[in-house]
């Protein structure tokens, strides 16, 4: 089976776009951007866009009903993480992390406590801003992931 790469693209940094537009062109690899809003990509073969409904989840939906077992998907969600890593696919975050079964649930369980904390008001605010290292260090594993599947 071939790798195809899938990115949750609504809330993808313009920085780690660009980064796989490039890697995905040198590597011949489908990436299929998935959003609930029209994408601007480049011309390629190897590039394409989905625009699926508006509403909660509908394009982690359509990521997880299409993503094969040894896929990459690209997102910050960590509940998107976790249905694509139940799937026996690879999740990467746009800060260069790997989501995989051995962290996703503890993961998953510390996003949702400091949900909890937001909600009731006794935090305030999200990520930090990605910066120049979060980008770097996302191209570097990003390309040892190419490299080695």
């Amino acid at each position: 089976m071939t790798l195809q790469i899938w990115v949750d693209a609504d809330a993808c940094p313009k920085a780690i776009k660009e980064i796989l537009f490039r890697a995905v062109n040198r590597t011949k690899i489908n990436m299929t951007l998935v959003a609930n809003q029209l994408i601007s990509v480049p011309t390629s073969t190897f590039i394409k866009t989905v625009k699926v409904a508006p509403g909660f989840d509908v394009a982690d939906n359509y990521i997880v009903c299409n993503v094969n077992a040894g896929d990459l998907v690209v997102t910050a969600d960590i509940p998107l993480a976790d249905a694509v890593i139940e799937k026996g696919s690879f999740a990467l975050n746009p800060r260069g992390d790997f989501y995989t079964a051995n962290n996703i649930k503890q993961i998953l369980s510390m996003r949702n406590f400091s949900a909890d904390l937001r909600s009731s008001g006794l935090i305030t605010g999200g990520p930090n801003v990605l910066g120049k290292k979060d980008v770097m260090r996302f191209a570097n594993s990003l390309d040892r992931f190419l490299t080695n599947h």
